[in-house]
């Protein structure tokens, strides 16, 4: 496994914190489009953490299962203070510059089921536990040397271009996983490698997850209505929900969405 991701986790936040904060309603201009002399160039040699959300929204538009995409787009990284799975999205090492998989002349071929880290971009989002146990969020705005997105005429707050982007889901649910992180990092917990595995079939494998779910029975030693089991096994997003809410429950004890059957 590759223990750099919350090196590089931590690296990011101090790059971003080193940057003037974009406040609420505080424009900038940016746009990206094939007439940006830059367009793709900064597409490569990326060291991009994939979300759970991420990996189900791409291997979706890919057509692949799970194991598939794992296995041939991504790489395994492990966040070394609480031992939780991440992955990171495999470059091209057989091409000049190290592009993204999905890059080409023409742009991403993957658009509608890019990551979360691209659609923000040039916005930076940090973001830290609030006292009641919320994510309050921070943006900035990235300016790399080599974009020339910023000479073009249009110009957005960091709300309109989250909405612009379809961000919502992707925050919602990238949230809930750095909450499960903040939960293990609060009480000083490393997961031990059966809870790892588990936490990975349950964020990262969702198809295989069900399986779990419907061999093992388990939906039925939870308090849920027999519409919430199904609705859970027929549809991936509402699984991907459904698991963080039972790794809160199966790890930490904590049954703030769900509870077991008495």
């Amino acid at each position: 496994m590759d223990k750099d991701a919350d090196v590089g986790h931590d690296a990011a936040s101090r790059f971003l914190d080193s940057l003037p904060e974009l406040r609420p309603g505080e424009p900038f201009r940016f746009a990206c489009h094939p007439d940006v002399p830059c367009y793709n160039a900064c597409c490569s040699d990326l060291a991009l953490m994939l979300t759970p959300y991420d990996v189900l929204r791409l291997r979706r538009q890919l057509g692949l299962s799970s194991r598939d995409f794992i296995a041939r787009h991504a790489v395994m990284a492990q966040a070394p203070d609480t031992g939780f799975p991440m992955l990171r999205l495999a470059m091209r090492e057989d091409l000049p510059g190290l592009p993204c998989p999905f890059v080409t002349r023409a742009g991403c071929s993957v658009y509608p089921g890019r990551p979360g880290a691209c659609r923000t971009y040039p916005l930076g989002r940090a973001t830290k536990t609030g006292p009641d146990g919320e994510v309050v969020a921070r943006f900035f705005v990235v300016r790399e040397p080599h974009c020339r997105g910023f000479e073009q005429a249009r110009d957005w707050t960091s709300a309109s271009w989250l909405d612009d982007q379809d961000l919502a889901e992707y925050n919602r649910s990238n949230d809930r996983y750095m909450l499960l992180l903040a939960h293990a990092r609060d009480r000083g917990a490393t997961l031990n490698p059966k809870q790892a595995n588990t936490v990975f079939l349950a964020a990262y494998n969702v198809d295989a997850f069900r399986d779990f779910l419907r061999d093992t029975r388990m939906l039925e030693r939870l308090e849920l209505a027999d519409e919430d089991r199904q609705g859970i096994l027929d549809d991936e997003e509402r699984r991907l929900r459904f698991a963080m809410d039972w790794l809160e429950l199966a790890l930490f004890g904590l049954e703030n969405n769900l509870r077991k059957k008495a």
